[in-house]
């Protein structure tokens, strides 16, 4: 049952989370690597992907997406309870932007097709 006219939204009834545990267990089953080992693949990865990214540099991986930092430009935001505004220096936060393979996959997914009906 979808929350309004847009396909993309979806009650959270309809979504399901894969958690990291689950991820390493199906790739382990996929690969017949022990858990351990790709547990700590995984949690390579992300290191290295924070630690890139804290570096100032993007990550690009072909057919996947790329992790790129945004900059966020100075901006005066109000604090409404208080009534006063505050300054929000520029600054740069983490995104995750998928690849055009990526996202044709998903758009013509029967499964998502079917939670959005």
């Amino acid at each position: 049952m979808a929350l309004c006219a847009n396909p993309y939204f979806f009650t959270l009834s309809t979504l399901t989370s894969v958690t990291k545990a689950e991820v390493i267990a199906e790739i382990a089953d996929k690969t017949g690597i022990e858990k351990a080992d790709v547990s700590a693949t995984v949690e390579a990865f992300f290191k290295v992907v924070k630690d890139s990214m804290a570096d100032g540099n993007n990550i690009y991986v072909r057919g996947f997406g790329s992790f790129v930092n945004k900059k966020r430009a100075k901006k005066v935001a109000r604090n409404i309870s208080k009534n006063t505004s505050i300054i929000i220096d520029e600054h740069f936060i983490p995104s995750f932007k998928p690849s055009k393979t990526f996202i044709g996959k998903i758009k013509n997914s029967k499964k998502i097709k079917e939670m959005a009906a």
